[in-house]
């Protein structure tokens, strides 16, 4: 029997919160991410990966747009960390993406102002230099056109 998806009910909750609420109670949750041991850190990011598509699409690029401006407020660190754990997670098991909306997903990140696109791509493009040749080759593979051409993949 399968553990309660926590993380998943949470995100779903978020997603629809008016945006007033959403921003800092996202904040706080990102913020004790990173006081998780790496095994909850890890299994915070695969629920979200499995609860992601099961929001509907409109209310999801609110929670994802709220999430990638949080992320502009958190250190290079942070963002690296949080980032690597995604692509780790995304490259282990890739089929997780099939539900997503990924030209979607590039388009709620290209809504945001130039300043917080910049600090996300320039974190993105540090974590994707870092990753290894397979995990390069399988982020090549499920990564829509356009990201590749924005991120350098």
């Amino acid at each position: 029997m399968s553990e309660p998806n926590y993380a998943g009910n949470i995100i779903i909750i978020l997603a629809n919160l008016p945006d007033f609420l959403r921003t800092p109670i996202l904040k706080k949750r990102m913020l004790e991410f990173f006081s998780m041991t790496e095994t909850e850190q890890d299994e915070i990011i695969n629920n979200a990966l499995d609860a992601g598509p099961t929001v509907p699409f409109p209310n999801f690029s609110k929670l994802f747009k709220t999430w990638l401006e949080v992320l502009t407020t958190m250190s290079e660190d942070q963002r690296n960390l949080m980032f690597l754990k995604y692509f780790n997670a995304i490259t282990n098991t890739p089929e997780k993406l099939i539900n997503f909306n990924l030209d979607g997903i590039y388009e709620i990140f290209s809504s945001l102002d130039n300043d917080k696109k910049n600090v996300i791509t320039k974190t993105l493009k540090n974590v994707i230099f870092r990753l290894e040749g397979e995990q390069i080759r399988k982020l090549k593979l499920i990564i829509p056109e356009k990201s590749k051409m924005e991120f350098g993949i």
